[in-house]
């Protein structure tokens, strides 16, 4: 059974960094694509950035410029790199992680969520 996990979530001030991290374990025969996914109090889950098989990435325009999505081929790990950070990219983000099986059938998957705090 495959899980996914992230880490990486804090306490920043204005203007910091941080590195999400989301680990995929178990049995990934291919991979199909992930992305991050954010939720602040009373709003709706918003798309942050995505990453293709071939690498393709989207992001929303509030986060252009500032955070960067890469993937770990060889672990299955997908980061989030984020820079320049304000008060309102406060908010629980969300790893999802596609793959596809042996049979072939598609899954697609959701973390816990790890909470991003920006504040002075």
């Amino acid at each position: 059974q495959v899980q996914i996990a992230e880490s990486g979530g804090d306490l920043v001030q204005p203007g910091g960094s941080l590195r999400l991290s989301c680990v995929a374990s178990g049995n990934i025969p291919k991979f199909a694509g992930a992305g991050w996914y954010r939720e602040a109090p009373g709003k709706q889950r918003e798309m942050v950035a995505t990453i293709t098989v071939e690498g393709r990435e989207m992001y929303n325009n509030a986060v252009k410029g500032r955070f960067s999505i890469s993937r770990d081929n060889n672990q299955n790990t997908v980061y989030l790199q984020m820079g320049a950070l304000n008060p309102e990219d406060t908010a629980a983000y969300f790893c999802n992680f596609a793959y596809i099986d042996d049979h072939p059938m598609y899954h697609s998957l959701w973390g816990q969520g790890t909470q991003v705090t920006v504040s002075s």
